[in-house]
């Protein structure tokens, strides 16, 4: 039964994230948003929402294993397993130079969540500093972005009532997802003697994240790499900033010790691999694809799963 319940909340999460997307997208191209700017902000946070709601309720029920490590592994399987795999099916290029700020303050959001972990704690201090982050970070990036031409299509008004109905149906199915995930996943961890801390950098994080693949999957497929790469660093940052930052708000959190001293090194290390790859190639081909995917089976090797 327990194991019934695990993937009826992981369904939950894909329906009622792909149903957020879907309604989160619509309007915000009513609004003429560009596709990198709705790569980092609607869906990007759109598809982190399974992660925040999972974290929250985790923070809730006691388990804080599985709320910090749903989001480190859900940052590493963002640029690991979910950028591998679509660059793998279908090369995607970017230019570095539009996306570099970006890259830099996920690798900044990475270093300052591992520096406030490193005393075991993550307070409502430190998690009201988290939020401030992405705050800024959310009004910078919009002051920055160039918005759509006046001639670029927009929905038109007859879906606003579409787009709301997804956004709320969409909300309700992670909500409900959320609380089946969580509390199958403490369920299965204690009953096989695993620790909560690999149950949610694995089986939860990966959970969480097939809105992300799903989506960066057919961005890729559909050639619109911005969305692909916007969607990927956009979420890692709400993970960080976002999901961390209200998650020690509402509860603070206990950082077990192999947190600071192996999951946010290699977290730290993914994204220095992903910026360097970009950097040099311009872009992800299908030997970097494979690159990433290959280290994402590696990682899943290193820490026991």
């Amino acid at each position: 039964m327990t194991i019934l319940l695990f993937l009826i909340g992981l369904a939950a999460l894909f329906v009622g994230g792909d149903l957020l997307l879907r309604g989160a997208v619509s309007t915000a191209r009513s609004l003429r948003v560009s596709d990198l700017v709705i790569g980092m902000t609607v869906i990007g946070f759109g598809t982190s929402l399974p992660e925040l709601l999972v974290s929250v309720q985790a923070a809730w029920t006691g388990a804080p294993g599985i709320a910090l490590g749903n989001v480190i592994g859900s940052n590493i399987a963002n640029i690991l397993l979910i950028l591998g795999a679509a660059a793998l099916l279908f090369p995607v290029a970017a230019q570095f130079v539009n996306i570099r700020r970006d890259l830099l303050m996920m690798l900044a959001a990475t270093v300052a969540l591992w520096l406030l972990i490193a005393d075991g704690r993550l307070g409502r201090a430190e998690g009201t500093v988290l939020v401030i982050g992405l705050a800024a970070f959310l009004w910078f990036s919009l002051r920055q972005s160039d918005p759509l031409p006046a001639s670029a299509p927009a929905d038109p008004a007859r879906f606003k009532f579409q787009s709301a109905a997804q956004l709320g149906v969409g909300l309700a199915l992670l909500i409900i997802g959320a609380r089946l995930l969580v509390d199958s996943a403490t369920t299965l961890a204690r009953d096989a003697g695993i620790s909560e801390a690999v149950v949610g950098l694995t089986i939860v994080a990966i959970g969480t994240s097939l809105p992300e693949l799903a989506t960066s999957l057919m961005a890729a497929w559909r050639r619109n790499a911005s969305v692909a790469l916007g969607n990927v660093i956009g979420s890692n940052l709400f993970n960080i900033l976002g999901i961390m930052g209200l998650t020690a708000v509402i509860a603070p959190v206990t950082a077990q010790a192999r947190f600071a001293t192996l999951d946010m090194p290699i977290a730290l290390a993914t994204a220095g691999i992903l910026v360097l790859l970009l950097w040099r190639s311009q872009g992800i081909g299908r030997v970097g694809g494979a690159m990433l995917f290959g280290g994402y089976l590696f990682y899943l090797i290193a820490i026991g799963a």
